[in-house]
Parts: structure tokens; C-alpha cells; sequence
């Protein structure tokens, strides 16, 4: 049995790390300040720590004992990180600082953090592989690329980490009505009420979209994987427009698609090139699921 520390472990992903383990009967303890993870989410058989990464104190107690750790704990929405990059940088960047710093403290066996694919920027180098140039075009980008580099700088300090470059992840507890919510979970919610789906930009930009299920296998998986980068993702691409079509369709709703402009910071098009992962066993579903969410 080992002892498992996700942080974020009451969010959309980590609350799903926190159950696999659970279900395995390891012990595991959920780090988090409730600022956009739900209470509901955690597991009743885990220990809930309540802390925030910006404190060490905080860090450096939950981490006692612990073997492995998965850092899930980020401020996750770009239109918020332009909005406060000072913020996004304190809690994605130093907050990581402070994970390893106290995992290399307590004599963790190997750390795994959440990067985005947001890192790769608008790069038309399609599929993306790990060793691509990476233009970050946000704040939130920026801080997850700092992340990485601070990951290469502890595995360096005999603290093995492993970054997962998740690209778009859905599933059960994305909430909806959250600015971090996924695009999916939004377009649901919006068909079960009757109302329109607004897309920003012409819809022909593309996103490669994981189930949260499949998330939590690559995690599982690196614990076996050497420090380093690798993408999470199915390596297939869906259009934003094709995507609403869908969860018009699967609805039977009268919803129409209402069309605006183009945000800020939106990547065109997105998808994985995952043979790095997948030379290890990692072999997620390809087929878009809808039906559980």
C-alpha cells in the first residue's frame, strides 16, 4: 500500500486520481482549498487536507509519509489568467515551487504534475509531438511552461517528475457553470436548458478531447515513466462546430449555434501526436464519449 497526495484532489481530474487509488486501497490524502474543487468530489475513504500550495507550512504537513504525489492544484482558466497574470503566476508557478520543494523535504519517490497543451501555442506543426518549439500565448501557457522547467530543475535534484501535457479532458464534475469548465460540459448544460451555443470564432477550430478516465490511466502510468514530458491526448481531432452538432444531436434539442468573435488567446487548431506515451502501454479510447457527463 502506499501513501498518494493529490493536490487538487477535490477538482474535475483530481478527484478521479483520488478514486482510482482509493479503489487500489491505497491511502490517499486530498490537498485543497475549495477554490474551484467541490467538496462533494472527495472520496469519503481519502483524507481531506484543507491548504492552499502558496503555503509551505501547509505543504510540508500533508506531505509527511507520503510516496507519491500528483499536483493537479492550478489556477486553470485563461480569460483569468489575462485578466490577473500576477495571481496565476503566484499560484501555477510558485505554488509548483513549493510542492517540490517539500516533496524533496519528505523524500517523495516521484512527483507527476498537470501541464497543458496550451504550451505548444498556435503551432501548425500538426500532430504535435513533445520536442515541438513551444510559443505559450497566455499567461496560464506561460505558467505551465515555467512548471516544466522547474520539473527538469528538481528531477535533476533526485526528485523524479513527471509532466503530462493534457490536452482537452472531459467527463463527470466538470462543472458547468465554472469559468474553468470544459467546452464540452458548457454546450451540455446549454441544451439541457434549451438555450443557444455560442461559439467564439468561425467553429472550425479543432481540439483533441480525452475522457477523464483515460487521464487518470497516463497518470497511473507515470509512476513507471522516466522524468519528462509527454502528451495526453487521443491524437484525433474534433471541430468545435462538429462537437456542437453532436451534443445537439444527442439532446434532440432545438438549440441553434450563435457565433461570435474570436477570444483572446484561443489556439486555431490542436491535436497530439502520442507515441511517446503510447510506446508505453498507454492506449485511450478514441470514440467521443458523451454519455456520462
Amino acid at each position: 500500500m502506499s501513501k498518494i497526495l493529490v493536490t487538487g484532489g477535490a477538482g474535475f481530474i483530481g478527484s478521479h486520481i483520488v478514486d482510482h487509488f482509493i479503489s487500489k486501497g491505497d491511502e490517499v490524502v486530498v490537498f485543497d482549498n475549495l477554490s474551484s474543487g467541490n467538496e462533494e468530489n472527495i472520496n469519503s475513504d481519502a483524507w481531506f487536507f484543507s491548504g492552499d500550495v502558496r503555503d509551505k507550512d501547509a505543504l510540508d504537513v500533508a506531505m509527511e509519509g507520503v510516496d507519491y504525489v500528483f499536483h493537479e492544484a492550478a489556477l486553470v482558466s485563461v480569460p483569468k489568467s489575462f485578466e490577473n497574470p500576477a495571481e496565476c503566476l503566484n499560484i501555477n508557478v510558485e505554488g509548483t515551487r513549493n510542492v517540490f520543494e517539500s516533496a524533496l523535504k519528505n523524500n517523495v519517490k516521484k512527483v507527476v504534475i498537470a501541464s497543458s497543451a496550451a504550451v505548444y501555442g498556435d503551432n501548425p506543426n500538426l500532430p504535435l509531438k513533445e520536442n515541438e518549439d513551444l510559443k505559450p500565448m497566455s499567461p496560464y501557457a506561460e505558467s505551465k511552461l515555467k512548471d516544466e522547467e522547474l520539473a527538469k530543475e528538481y528531477s535533476s535534484k533526485s526528485l523524479p517528475v513527471v509532466a503530462l501535457r493534457y490536452f482537452n479532458v472531459y467527463g463527470p464534475r466538470q462543472d458547468p457553470s465554472s469559468p474553468y469548465s470544459g467546452v464540452i460540459s458548457i454546450f451540455m448544460d446549454k441544451v439541457s436548458k434549451g438555450e443557444d451555443i455560442v461559439i467564439f470564432g468561425d467553429g472550425l477550430q479543432t481540439r483533441d478531447f480525452i475522457n477523464v478516465k483515460d487521464v487518470v490511466k497516463a497518470n497511473v502510468l507515470a509512476l513507471e515513466l522516466e522524468s519528462g514530458e509527454y502528451n495526453v491526448a487521443t491524437g484525433t481531432e474534433v471541430t468545435i462546430k462538429e462537437l456542437a452538432e453532436k451534443v445537439i444531436e444527442k439532446a434532440g434539442s432545438n438549440s441553434k449555434i450563435i457565433f461570435k468573435e474570436a477570444r483572446q488567446g484561443d489556439i486555431r487548431k490542436s491535436i497530439a501526436n502520442i507515441d511517446k506515451i503510447s510506446s508505453f502501454g498507454f492506449d485511450p479510447s478514441k470514440k467521443l464519449d458523451l454519455s456520462d457527463i
